[in-house]
């Protein structure tokens, strides 16, 4: 599929001395605008109360869009590389924006329908789209730091919560002047319509900021100082190529699908009952007043988390190594979902110490995965064979919340569970976390029949034409 000229890959080929630091602010512009994915609890009750629905039902829109997110990111994952993240970015922000704007229109005239295709169908497709545009791109202007680079971008998206959650509460108080943001009142439908005809327009200009000062490294470039024989030396790192039609023909890719499951499928335990949790857990202690004071906060703080934990464990990944802190993810994670099950409940701050860290590693996993890939199957098309791998992302957003809700609907009455209610749950993600340690200590160097004949543009080892750094 052809694009416009402004938007082809040659017309945003950098200049020599271009300042790599300039890249990231247009990642962040365009995953601090989708991040606004994990803010939708600030809405729900609204949308129930307007269309006379169910939480369930609802929540069915932020699920669609996460499914659409990961079949968007693993069909569209190719032509992203192809054609560059300017014309990525800018499809991206077209999707986004048209989504909130459609789903307004569903709100304002009462059909449902029209909320789940322009927010989960449309706005999803833009949700993948831009989640892998920026990436691949980051990954190739810091071959040094491939870890920092994918957690600077994947941070944002983390992140977008913190900033999308009071801005709605604040909207939604403008156009409802009988709502004060508290949880003892609920925004009218007018008001959410309006908010996602203001949210559709505001992030569409962001959107489009970040497409248009994006630019990709010339061919042969690299860092001044980087010698990419450097990383030859480190475990499963490669400087040969595969491509995404042979990359899921890898075990490796696989496993590393498996990885990426496991630690998202038990982020999302904790963040679908994130709020009503940490009230569950003490409801039947003598903290109740404490916990629902802790709970009005308790979301925030772990967007905080899953934003830090993408870029500082991500980060740390450079260090360490990609598989060495998938361990930490996955071994010391099931660690903290044991603690959580059976001590969890003893005091409100170690609830919230051991939900943020776990937050932190589901945020980490994310961050880190980019980089993983790279390591293992180079830069070559990088962008297309995250997108494939994302599909994981779409299966535990729709496992983790059926095993949770499943679970605790068996236990007992919405807003009667207490903390022994969420065992069964927590005992049952402590299993897929060690199924994910099992498949992460599996992987292995790629087979070199799988690799692209050489070279690998993006590590080639013409002349460096610099960098800022």
């Amino acid at each position: 599929m052809a694009v416009p000229s402004f938007l082809a890959r040659e017309r945003i080929v950098a200049r020599p001395g271009f300042n790599r630091w300039l890249i990231p602010p247009a990642a962040l512009a365009v995953h601090l605008c989708i991040g606004q994915v994990y803010a939708t609890s600030v809405y729900k009750a609204a949308l129930v109360a307007d269309f006379q629905s169910s939480l369930k039902t609802i929540g069915y829109i932020f699920s669609l869009a996460i499914v659409m997110l990961g079949l968007s990111a693993a069909l569209f994952g190719t032509w992203v590389d192809r054609n560059g993240p300017r014309a990525a970015m800018f499809v991206s922000a077209c999707f986004w924006s048209a989504g909130f704007l459609v789903g307004s229109l569903g709100i304002a005239t009462d059909q449902l329908w029209l909320l789940y295709l322009g927010y989960g169908v449309i706005g999803g497709i833009g949700l993948g789209i831009g989640y892998i545009s920026p990436v691949s791109t980051l990954i190739k202007w810091f071959p040094d730091r491939p870890g920092l680079a994918t957690g600077m971008a994947i941070m944002g998206f983390g992140g977008g919560a913190l900033i999308a959650s009071p801005l709605s509460r604040q909207l939604m108080g403008w156009y409802d002047p009988a709502y004060d943001g508290t949880a003892g009142t609920t925004p009218s439908g007018h008001a959410v319509s309006m908010l996602f005809l203001t949210l559709g327009l505001v992030y569409l200009v962001f959107m489009m900021f970040g497409a248009f000062i994006v630019r990709v490294p010339a061919e042969g470039w690299r860092p001044a100082g980087f010698d990419p024989a450097s990383i030859k030396a480190k475990p499963l790192v490669t400087t040969d190529s595969v491509s995404a039609g042979n990359a899921i023909k890898t075990p490796q890719f696989w496993l590393l699908w498996i990885v990426l499951f496991c630690n998202v499928t038990a982020g999302i335990g904790i963040l679908e009952q994130a709020s009503p949790m940490i009230q569950d857990f003490f409801r039947d202690g003598d903290t109740s007043t404490v916990a629902a004071t802790a709970a009005a906060g308790f979301v925030g703080l772990l967007s905080l988390f899953n934003m830090g934990g993408r870029f500082v464990w991500s980060s740390t990944s450079d260090f360490v190594g990609r598989k060495g802190i998938y361990m930490v993810y996955l071994g010391l994670g099931l660690v903290l979902y044991v603690l959580l099950a059976t001590v969890g409940n003893s005091a409100t701050w170690l609830f919230v110490v051991l939900a943020a860290l776990i937050i932190s590693f589901y945020g980490g996993g994310f961050a880190t995965a980019p980089a993983y890939l790279r390591d293992l199957f180079g830069t070559y098309q990088v962008g297309a064979i995250h997108g494939r791998l994302l599909t994981a992302w779409s299966a535990a957003g729709v496992a983790g919340p059926l095993i949770v809700n499943g679970v605790l609907d068996a236990q007992g009455t919405p807003g009667e569970l207490v903390s022994g209610d969420y065992k069964p749950a927590l005992f049952i993600m402590v299993g897929v976390l060690a199924v994910g340690f099992i498949a992460n200590l599996l992987i292995r160097p790629v087979a070199s029949k799988w690799h692209e004949p050489k070279a690998d543009p993006s590590l080639s080892t013409a002349t460096s034409e610099g960098a800022s750094r």
